[in-house]
């Protein structure tokens, strides 16, 4: 489960899952949320592997979500469907997606960057929670 939540002049991402791989996935399909208005248009043709060394949970969740700010920004791809596992070394994950269609994504916010600003992952009653603030 994820909303999302104003903050000054940026978007917050709060993500609650019941285990580590699950919110990194959740954060993912949050991000998308912003850029696009609906994720069900982004069809999995394309599909894109990811490796990140990282022992802080915390620096992981940024490290990925900027890893796939990146390649959205440079590919103009957008990612609807992932699966991720945790480690205590790094992650693994996969992310499928598609080209942006201006005919058939409709584009919501510019995230221009993943900030660390309240940057966090706790325990929640439902597992874990993480907040994230993105720059739009």
């Amino acid at each position: 489960m994820y909303e999302l939540f104003g903050h000054t002049a940026d978007l917050g991402l709060r993500v609650i899952a019941a285990d580590l791989d699950t919110l990194f996935v959740e954060a993912a399909q949050a991000l998308f949320a912003m850029i696009v208005e609906d994720t069900a248009t982004v069809q999995p043709v394309r599909e894109e592997l990811f490796a990140i060394a990282g022992d802080d949970r915390e620096y992981l969740l940024f490290d990925w979500l900027r890893e796939l700010l990146r390649r959205h920004d440079e590919e103009r791809i957008l990612f609807g469907k992932f699966a991720v596992t945790v480690t205590a070394s790094g992650l693994t994950a996969t992310a499928w997606g598609e080209p942006i269609d201006a005919a058939r994504h409709q584009l919501s916010h510019e995230v221009k960057a993943i900030t660390y600003h309240e940057l966090k992952i706790i325990p929640h009653a439902d597992g874990l929670m993480a907040e994230v603030i993105v720059d739009i």
